[in-house]
């Protein structure tokens, strides 16, 4: 399943995130926003308690969030989403998973994993701009599973139908939140019209 999240705000971040004039400082920053709005539509189910609040006029009742909460960035440029998710999420953990795209197969080939110690209540955000052939994620989630992860849900801004499609095939139980479904991968594999490579624009190594 993935939802496709249209709030104005968002969309008119992601027009400025596409253009090739945008330098490496806006592109990051641009980024950082963009992950907030996204975090807070796809946590709308995050797992929370009930609490006693003793307000200056009285008491209320609220909720904290509860459980293990763990946000994995894919190496390198999920590492752009991970600042605003902690900020949000400050009593997360973090947990990184290194992957990298054979350019001639486009097939991931993973070289890092460092996660945290599950839990029976983990919850697991799984981040990373961009979802091209859908290697990369269905790696990463194939890797959290094997490690005891099975409540993940994956954020991603922009993805093409072909991402869309292997991940859904390959794990139909992690939701995608987007900010966009771009039209088709090329032959070299980049989505199309997209924004070119993530990583390259976040770090200024183009």
């Amino acid at each position: 399943m993935h939802t496709v999240v249209n709030h104005p705000l968002l969309q008119h971040r992601l027009s400025i995130l596409r253009a090739t004039k945008t330098d490496p400082k806006l592109f990051r920053e641009l980024v950082h926003e963009m992950t907030r709005f996204l975090a807070f539509e796809a946590l709308r189910d995050i797992p929370t308690v009930p609490v006693a609040v003793r307000t200056p006029m009285g008491d209320a009742e609220g909720v904290k969030v509860s459980g293990h909460i763990v946000v994995s960035p894919i190496l390198r440029a999920g590492m752009g989403m991970l600042e605003p998710m902690l900020e949000i999420l400050p009593y997360a953990t973090a947990g990184v998973i290194g992957t990298k795209r054979n350019e001639e197969t486009a097939e991931p080939i993973p070289y890092y994993v460092n996660l945290p110690k599950p839990f029976p209540d983990s919850f697991v955000i799984l981040v990373d701009p961009m979802l091209a052939t859908g290697g990369s994620a269905c790696d990463a989630i194939a890797t959290l599973k094997k490690n005891g992860f099975n409540r993940i849900v994956f954020l991603n801004i922009i993805a093409c139908p072909e991402g869309i499609a292997r991940l859904e095939k390959e794990h139909p139980d992690v939701p995608v939140f987007t900010a966009a479904v771009d039209d088709h991968l090329n032959d070299r594999h980049y989505i199309v019209p997209g924004l070119g490579d993530a990583g390259d624009r976040l770090f200024g190594t183009l």
